[in-house]
């Protein structure tokens, strides 16, 4: 695989996206969801989390309620006790879904052998799959704040290994700039969360997935190829 995939070409072959991340959380929450009939299930999981987001934007993970949440999907609380039976459960399964997808998403790479190269795709990927996804992601950096300790634990945790990834790559380079490459990996790391984070700043600006990441691989390229003093 070419590092320099597009956005079109990462949504074929995303391990989680639009597509099926519904069925993901019904199958991975079988033992918690007694909706048996998979198709009202699916789409009750798409209402229940898009509504949740909506509110969670609107008025705050923190203040929102279980009543809010049936108002907004229309369905009964006995029907939403059929998926969740509190608020940390959403967040929870929020959370389950964005690591499931930063931990298999960078497996698609282990074959790419240049450094640089896997840093782009990782970049790219980390670009893409948080457009895919956005809400989810920034659900989690936003909210995850007031959250009960373990599951804030388990975002944080959850971003750390992200910058690992990066940060191991770096350190594979022949040559780089002085400093931590836990640092570097940082930094690059701030550089797809502003992408997910201020979606507005960028959607006003027109611009697109493969504009931002080809910009931020120019820079990571840039920076990091330049030789160890």
């Amino acid at each position: 695989m070419q590092p320099d995939f597009t956005f079109a070409q990462f949504q074929t072959m995303t391990p989680l996206g639009a597509g099926n991340i519904w069925a993901y959380l019904l199958d991975h929450y079988a033992d918690r969801i007694t909706v048996k009939r998979r198709k009202p299930a699916l789409e009750n999981l798409e209402r229940i989390f898009n509504a949740t987001f909506k509110l969670a934007n609107d008025v705050g993970f923190r203040a929102m309620n279980l009543r809010d949440l049936c108002q907004e999907t229309g369905l009964s609380m006995g029907g939403l006790y059929g998926y969740i039976s509190n608020k940390d459960q959403l967040a929870e399964m929020i959370g389950d879904v964005v690591r499931h997808a930063t931990h298999q998403v960078p497996l698609l790479f282990d074959t790419i052998a240049d450094p640089l190269d896997r840093l782009e795709a990782l970049i790219r990927s980390s670009i893409y799959i948080s457009e895919i996804l956005q809400p989810w992601f920034y659900f989690v950096y936003m909210d995850s704040r007031v959250l009960q300790p373990e599951l804030r634990h388990a975002a944080k945790r959850s971003e750390l290994y992200v910058q690992s990834l990066f940060a191991e790559v770096i350190v594979r380079l022949p040559s780089r700039p002085p400093g931590s490459a836990d640092l570097l990996a940082s930094h690059l790391m701030a550089t797809f969360q502003d992408w997910y984070v201020k979606r507005w700043k960028y959607r006003a600006a027109d611009v697109t997935p493969d504009q931002f990441a080809g910009s931020a691989v120019r820079m990571m390229r840039g920076y990091l190829a330049i030789p160890a003093l």
